[in-house]
């Protein structure tokens, strides 16, 4: 199998599982990933997904004997891998170890969360082969770091240590080595714990309100979070606090 998926507890785990190759994303690979995806936005039972890589690392990025092999990577509507153009309809958290290298790199970009251990190395090595950062790098990298790194890390392609991602804010956490894909579930498991509701609602805002003029901010905002007040989940989760104990959510 190209893609390990696993599910508990409302917390899915997508693994790309090509360790002889860097987990590299080839056409096989790329189809299973999207079904992944797929299958984490479709099922309910599915609250937060995590993306990670097999053997030590996250992802090379495409296959270069694929892309020879003129084997298809980049999927239409969904784009790398069927995750860096996918509209992601749960919170998505990136587990890396070793290498994210070019598209490697981009389905990070792509993810609401970075979790990566602390021998991870990130690069978007494209112009290195010839290539260029498409799948996300060249136009989500300067929305997520300054410009002149994002600049560095385009026009070099040179391979950069988490710390110094982390630094600019690209990286949430850093853990010891092995340890990204435990810590990325800890968390997971949090935001699964949460209603629902509230997270879908937050989650939307955060990325649709980067492009809203600044003037109608609030009146957009309150458009999408009023029904969230209005729903079973807020007065259930005010009753759960009221009574000291867990809130059972029911997502409406």
């Amino acid at each position: 199998m190209a893609v390990d998926f696993e599910l508990n507890d409302g917390v899915a785990v997508i693994t790309v599982n090509r360790p002889e190759a860097r987990n590299a994303i080839d056409g096989e690979t790329a189809l299973a990933v999207n079904d992944a995806v797929c299958r984490v936005n479709e099922d309910e039972d599915i609250r937060v997904a995590v993306i990670t890589g097999a053997g030590g690392n996250f992802c090379a990025g495409m296959d270069l004997k694929a892309f020879l092999r003129k084997e298809v990577v980049r999927l239409p509507g969904t784009g790398f891998a069927g995750v860096t153009q996918a509209k992601l309809a749960k919170p998505f958290i990136a587990a890396v170890e070793g290498f994210a290298l070019a598209g490697g790199f981009e389905i990070t970009l792509a993810c609401d969360i970075v979790i990566a251990g602390e021998g991870a190395r990130f690069g978007l090595t494209e112009v290195k082969r010839g290539l260029v950062a498409n799948a996300g790098g060249l136009v989500r990298l300067p929305r997520q770091l300054p410009i002149k790194i994002a600049s560095e890390l385009v026009l070099t392609g040179e391979i950069m240590p988490v710390s110094v991602l982390a630094t600019h804010g690209l990286v949430n956490r850093i853990v010891p080595t092995g340890e990204a894909l435990t810590a990325a579930i800890a968390m997971a498991r949090i935001i699964a714990g949460n209603g629902p509701m509230a997270v879908a609602v937050s989650r939307q805002v955060l990325h649709e309100s980067l492009e809203w003029p600044e003037a109608e901010m609030f009146e957009r905002q309150f458009a999408l979070t009023a029904p969230v007040f209005a729903s079973e989940d807020a007065r259930e989760g005010a009753a759960a606090f009221a009574e000291k104990r867990a809130p059972v959510w029911r997502g409406r």
